[in-house]
């Protein structure tokens, strides 16, 4: 009876584990095929990596097109004002930062009357919405929705259309070089992948063609080009350069902590080894006596 029983249990397993591989062979391998989506690159980012570290001139370079160009539109309501201090970010003075905060208009409460109060904004203030509700932004913006830009390098990313037998040597390359920039490559293709539509094909009204964007046809028109913000620090003002300051920044927006973490994950690695060959040595000391 018992070997009756692991019979049927290893012949499902063996069932399960057959249909899995023929499940991911014939998806990976129809996905292949059909070419659906575009290819995205790789692209070199500062902060990629075990040792990788946000850039501070490119950080502020970023804000700078943020405040210029997306902030008519989009918020950063997770972000406060004295993140833009905080070191590891694009480290603006205080004064540079209360400036910039005190170009806000906040709601504080109500007066004695019942109406509502405003005040400049202070550094404890978190980043305000260009919109005070989402029925205001859809009826700005042609009935979309601008997304908040909190975390938006965190919750974007792309499925690499290659033959399926390759997918787990890439898994193996991300795990072994600590890739987690695939949001940062999907935003900087987005802002760059801007064209005109195929003559075949029909855009809906208020579309504009994106040749990475699911459908390609996305609400927001292009938001970038190389005329759109000049740099004070002599950075050649590029259509590419521009995508990658505002990918870094919001990058930063999303994990403002990385620089901090990665100090923090090589001393423990460092104490992880240290303490790996002081136990070694015990090890060799406890035993030198003992005959093997």
């Amino acid at each position: 009876m018992k070997t009756d029983c692991l019979t049927i249990l290893r012949a499902a397993t063996l069932s399960f584990t057959l249909a899995g591989a023929v499940a991911v062979f014939t998806g990976s391998a129809a996905l292949a095929a059909g070419g659906e989506g575009p290819h995205i690159e790789r692209q070199d980012w500062s902060y990629n990596g075990f040792f990788g570290k946000y850039n501070k001139a490119q950080l502020q370079r970023g804000f700078g097109i943020y405040k210029e160009v997306c902030s008519s539109c989009h918020g950063l309501k997770l972000l406060s004002y004295r993140n833009l201090v905080q070191k590891g970010g694009p480290e603006f003075s205080k004064e540079e930062a209360l400036a910039i905060a005190k170009e806000a208009t906040v709601s504080d409460g109500f007066d004695d009357s019942g109406d509502p109060k405003e005040r400049p904004g202070k550094l404890s203030d978190r980043f305000q919405s260009p919109f005070s509700n989402d029925q205001m932004a859809r009826s700005a913006n042609n009935g979309a929705l601008p997304p908040d830009l909190s975390v938006i390098a965190k919750a974007r990313t792309y499925h690499r259309h290659v033959p399926w037998y390759t997918e787990p040597y890439y898994w193996l390359y991300d795990m072994a070089t600590a890739y987690e920039e695939k949001g940062s490559d999907y935003l900087y293709a987005l802002l760059t992948g801007y064209k005109d539509a195929p003559s075949d094909m029909t855009m809906g009204d208020g579309m504009h063609y994106n040749e990475v964007f699911p459908g390609h046809q996305i609400a927001m028109a292009a938001p970038l080009s190389s005329e759109m913000v000049d740099y004070e620090d002599g950075t050649k003002p590029t259509l590419e350069q521009h995508a990658k300051d505002i990918t870094a920044f919001l990058a930063w927006a999303s994990e403002p902590h990385l620089n901090a973490r990665k100090d923090l994950g090589k001393r423990v690695m460092i104490y992880l080894a240290i303490l790996a060959l002081l136990l070694y040595l015990a090890k060799l000391s406890v035993w030198a006596r003992v005959k093997h």
